[in-house]
């Protein structure tokens, strides 16, 4: 005779669903994704070379998304560009019509201070918290406002004329200057502030190094524009001058000379400026370029991780199927045998 066990069976039953149960999480893991739940255990030697793809995969969808932050970047900072040879060439009518006395001193004036204040709004441009013309030093404003109160820029600028006349552009002995004493102020003093040492001595607080992105796994270049470029500074200059002066007791032929320079420059600004634009749609090109070829081989490290990891999505969703009736099934069998009593049997 043997003896049978209701305990024992329970119990058996029990482990058989624990055990059914870890296959239906490994088998509906599958399912749901198409991927092996154990790699090291479906593709054993072979293992080393999976980790392998996905290691390169994922190097791989950094760069492309940090590809994506520096496109944003660059587009920001060629609508800018773009903004500030907009309001240089506002600013070249105005100087061109001023040059043949048909604008008044005081409108004159009142463009060179709007072309500045556009200048600075522009250049002190920010997106996703970091300026676009700081260079690496994104976290601080590029350029100072020189109409401000306090400008040290304006103040060097205002001292400069004192030390070269010896007396404000206010004062009536103004009148005086002449033609070649305003092109002496405007070579010699007023040149260094703006396209020498004083530049960000005063105006700029943005760095000369930019900001060099790794575009690819071995490809890394400049993905910023700063504010000290020579175009930049030469249109701030011609509406400094123009802004500082041309509303003032200056004689007519010094402010001739002031307008003269100013249309030079702004002239040279414009051209220096499209550089800019143009150097920064190629590196433009150079993100988008990369990009693309990344993920193509993006695509290509993704069919090769499928052909190792891939499962039947057919089978895998009948063997879902399958363990669930089963347990449904065990859980059935449980509950019929915890009702078996001897004390039922002998009644």
């Amino acid at each position: 005779m043997t003896f049978v066990s209701s305990a024992a069976l329970t119990n058996a039953m029990r482990y058989q669903q624990m055990r059914m149960q870890a296959d239906l999480v490994k088998a509906t893991k599958e399912s749901s994704t198409g991927k092996v739940a154990d790699v090291g255990l479906a593709l054993g030697g072979r293992t080393a070379q999976s980790v392998t793809f996905s290691r390169d995969l994922d190097r791989l969808n950094v760069v492309v998304d940090s590809n994506g932050l520096v496109a944003a970047r660059l587009s920001s900072t060629q609508t800018s560009l773009g903004q500030l040879s907009s309001v240089a060439q506002t600013f070249l009518s105005s100087l061109t019509t001023a040059s043949s006395g048909d604008n008044s001193d005081s409108l004159t004036q009142s463009t060179g201070q709007t072309t500045i204040q556009q200048l600075t709004s522009i250049l002190n441009t920010s997106v996703n918290g970091e300026y676009l013309f700081a260079g690496t030093n994104t976290d601080v404003k590029p350029i100072n406002d020189f109409t401000a109160a306090g400008s040290p820029a304006k103040a060097a600028f205002d001292a400069s004329f004192v030390a070269k006349f010896g007396f404000p552009p206010s004062d009536p002995a103004a009148a005086n200057i002449t033609a070649a004493q305003m092109d002496d102020f405007i070579t010699n003093d007023v040149t260094p502030q703006f396209l020498g040492a004083g530049w960000q001595t005063n105006m700029s607080n943005a760095t000369d190094q930019q900001i060099v992105s790794r575009i690819a796994l071995n490809e890394t270049t400049e993905t910023s524009t700063g504010a000290n470029s020579d175009g930049i500074r030469k249109l701030a200059m011609a509406a400094a001058l123009v802004s500082s002066l041309m509303s003032t007791n200056i004689s007519q032929a010094a402010k001739d000379t002031i307008i003269d320079h100013s249309q030079k420059l702004v002239g040279e600004a414009l051209s220096g400026i499209a550089q800019v634009q143009s150097q920064t749609g190629i590196v433009q090109k150079r993100v988008s370029d990369a990009s693309d070829r990344m993920k193509t081989q993006i695509d290509l490290f993704e069919r090769h991780i499928l052909d190792l990891e891939a499962v039947d999505p057919a089978e895998a969703a009948t063997r879902v199927a399958n363990l669930t009736q089963h347990i449904e099934t065990s859980f059935a069998l449980t509950a019929r045998l915890q009702q078996l009593s001897l004390l039922n049997y002998l009644t």
